[in-house]
C-alpha cells in the first residue's frame, strides 16, 4: 500500500510513540524551535526517524489546506481489520461497536474515532456513500485513534445492522424522542450503538432497523449534543454497566 501523509502534533506524536517503524519521514517547519517542536523532534530522534526541515508554504501544500501546525509525516498505513467480520471474529469480549449514520463532517468523524478509542469500542462503522471517510484531517482530529480503531465503510448500513442482529448483537439507536432513557436501558451485552448526524439524526430505515431507540436525558436548555459528545456519553454508560455486571458476577 502507498504511503500516506498525516499532520498535526497529536497525530504525528501518537504515531511515533505507537508505530515508529511506520514513520518514514518527518517534515518539520524550518526555523521553529519552540518547546513543542523540540519535544516532537526529540521523540523522532529517539525512534531513528529522519527529519526534513521544510518551508511552511511546502507544508501548507502537503496538507492541502489542513492545519498541520508545522509538522507533516510520511507514513505507511497501519493494517487494522479490514472487515466487520474480521473485527468480530477476533474479539474475546462482547462486541461494542459505534455505527455512524450520515456523519459527513471529517472533524466529527475524527472526534468519534477518538471517543471510540477512549471507551474501547471495537470498530467505527459508517456507510461508504454520503458520509465522511478517513482523510488526513480525520487522522489529525483523531489524535492517533485512526491508527488504533478499525474504521469499516459498508455499502448498506441497514443491511449491516440486520447482519449484526443475526449475530446476537443488540442494535441501539440514539434518538431524542425515544421513550427509554440512557440510564434505564440495559447495555451490558453485545451492543452496536447507532448515531446520526447532528441536524438530521437517524435516517428512517436505520431507525426502523434498530432493536431499541434510546435518548440521552437533557437537563438544560440545549436540545441536542454534537455526535462525538453523544457517542462518548453512550459508550461511557455502556462501559459502566459492563463493569457493574462483571463485578456482580464475581464470587
Amino acid at each position: 500500500m502507498a504511503d500516506q501523509l498525516i499532520f498535526g502534533f497529536h497525530a504525528v506524536r501518537s504515531r511515533l510513540r505507537q508505530e515508529a517503524e511506520s514513520v518514514h519521514e518527518l517534515f518539520a517547519e524550518e526555523g521553529r524551535h519552540d518547546p513543542r517542536m523540540r519535544e516532537l523532534l526529540a521523540v523522532a530522534a529517539s525512534r531513528g526517524v529522519r527529519v526534513v526541515p521544510m518551508p511552511k508554504a511546502r507544508l501548507d501544500a502537503m496538507a492541502a489546506g489542513g492545519r498541520h501546525q508545522g509538522v507533516v509525516a510520511r507514513v505507511a498505513p497501519i493494517r487494522l481489520a479490514q472487515s466487520l467480520d474480521a473485527v468480530l471474529d477476533g474479539l474475546e469480549e462482547p462486541p461494542l461497536l459505534l455505527m455512524l449514520d450520515g456523519v459527513q463532517d471529517p472533524h466529527n468523524l475524527g472526534a468519534c474515532l477518538r471517543v471510540a478509542d477512549a471507551f474501547g469500542a471495537h470498530a467505527v462503522v459508517a456507510p461508504k456513500d454520503r458520509a465522511a471517510g478517513i482523510t488526513p484531517t480525520v487522522a489529525k482530529v483523531a489524535s492517533g485513534a485512526a491508527e488504533t480503531v478499525p474504521f469499516i465503510a459498508v455499502t448498506n448500513l441497514a443491511r449491516t445492522l440486520r447482519e449484526l442482529k443475526e449475530r446476537g448483537i443488540w442494535v441501539a439507536g440514539a434518538a431524542g424522542e425515544a421513550e427509554t432513557g440512557l440510564y434505564e436501558a440495559r447495555l451490558a451485552g453485545p451492543l452496536a450503538w447507532v448515531l446520526g448526524a447532528e441536524n438530521e439524526g437517524l435516517r428512517r430505515l436505520t431507525r426502523e432497523t434498530c432493536d431499541e431507540l434510546i435518548r440521552i436525558p437533557m437537563l438544560g436548555a440545549v436540545e441536542s449534543l454534537n455526535v462525538s459528545v453523544a457517542a462518548g456519553v453512550c459508550l461511557s454508560e455502556t462501559r459502566r454497566q459492563r463493569r457493574v455486571a462483571h463485578t456482580s458476577k464475581k464470587p
